[in-house]
């Protein structure tokens, strides 16, 4: 294309029938914002066991942005994240760059930001030793908690765990995981325990957090482009929450369609100034990230916390997304594209002052 400002590839995880197509649906958008704002764009299927053919088309490019989750259908981005540190140590601009996912996309941000104003009751478990000794304790009656493997997607490995009244006064608990499908199980604390210690040793750590009562409420997903608010989506979700008679496939076990929302939607305005002003700028101090670091494309999942004395609502940060954000509203693709050529544009006037 002529008066192109950069190349960039569109990178997603597939099988060799997937290279055949040239373009993901879901990405098409993105795609023609991104020809709009005159940047070039191609398609870069991933897979494992064509690493370096991928290795060799992302050093012709300027940058790359992915999509690929930590965790899919047993497979994880190991190698994948090994070949992106070797092109971006090459020059090429990676969104998101794995080890920004190390310090922003793992549930282990929620410890180490529990300090901010979307933070709750939250713990973390580096050992399984800290786990065992320390969790039983914190697992109140009536005050359910919520453990989280530290690397994940999908609600795999995301819990629920709540005591059960025994009149043995024996240490059973109501387990339910976040994953769809799932039913809620009555298991003894130390074998559910002794399920979660191989998230330890393959991730590091568990996170565990209060169970926030106002779930059926919804959940909030902030899009966010580098450090804007760009858009929402407000969905009833069903995760952790017991499916009628433990029929996961029963229609009110269904969650409810996710509603995007413009970043102007006024209902959500008090959260996005505060995202904007307080905890974007907070967290990236928290976790050292600068901000030409920040994805282009990322998501804050949000429940409603509790009322505050005025009465309005507060948040409670329950998971940051940066590995592979879709669906997207409708105005996100422009504002990824926007931020891109912005980014190459910038990129071209440091290259032409050195």
């Amino acid at each position: 294309m002529t008066g192109e400002i950069g190349k960039v590839a569109l990178l997603w995880r597939g099988d060799l029938e997937a290279r055949n197509v040239p373009r993901n649906a879901r990405l098409e958008p993105v795609f023609e914002a991104l020809a709009v704002h005159s940047v070039y764009a191609e398609a870069a299927v991933y897979s494992d066991d064509r690493v370096d053919e991928l290795r060799s088309q992302l050093l012709a490019l300027d940058a790359v942005l992915v999509w690929v989750d930590p965790i899919s259908d047993g497979k994880n981005r190991i190698e994948l994240d090994a070949m992106l540190r070797d092109v971006a140590s090459h020059g090429v601009w990676v969104s998101t760059h794995p080890d920004v996912i190390l310090k922003m996309g793992v549930k282990e941000v929620l410890y180490r930001t529990r300090h901010l104003g979307w933070g709750t009751d939250t713990a973390l478990y580096r050992s399984v030793e800290s786990l065992r000794a320390e969790f039983p304790g914190r697992l109140k009656p009536n005050e359910p908690r919520v453990l989280k493997r530290n690397r994940g997607n999908g609600g795999q490995g995301v819990w629920k765990v709540e005591r059960i009244p025994t009149a043995d006064a024996s240490d059973t608990v109501r387990v339910l995981e976040a994953r769809r499908g799932s039913v809620p199980m009555a298991v003894s604390l130390d074998v559910f325990l002794l399920g979660c210690e191989d998230y330890i040793r393959q991730d590091g750590c568990v996170i565990d957090q209060s169970f926030q009562p106002r779930l059926t409420d919804g959940m909030i997903r902030c899009y966010l482009s580098a450090n804007r608010v760009v858009g929402y989506g407000h969905q009833l979700i069903k995760a952790l929450i017991a499916p009628p008679e433990d029929n996961p496939d029963a229609p009110a076990a269904q969650p409810g369609p996710r509603i995007m929302h413009s970043k102007a939607a006024p209902q959500f305005q008090s959260l996005r100034a505060q995202m904007e002003s307080e905890w974007i700028p907070q967290m990236s101090e928290a976790l050292n990230i600068r901000p030409d670091e920040l994805p282009l494309i990322w998501d804050a999942d949000f429940l409603y916390g509790p009322r505050n004395q005025k009465g309005e609502d507060t948040y409670v940060l329950c998971e940051i997304n940066v590995s592979s954000v879709l669906p997207i509203p409708g105005e996100v693709p422009d504002e990824i594209a926007a931020s891109v050529a912005a980014r190459l544009r910038f990129t071209d006037v440091i290259r032409g002052v050195s």
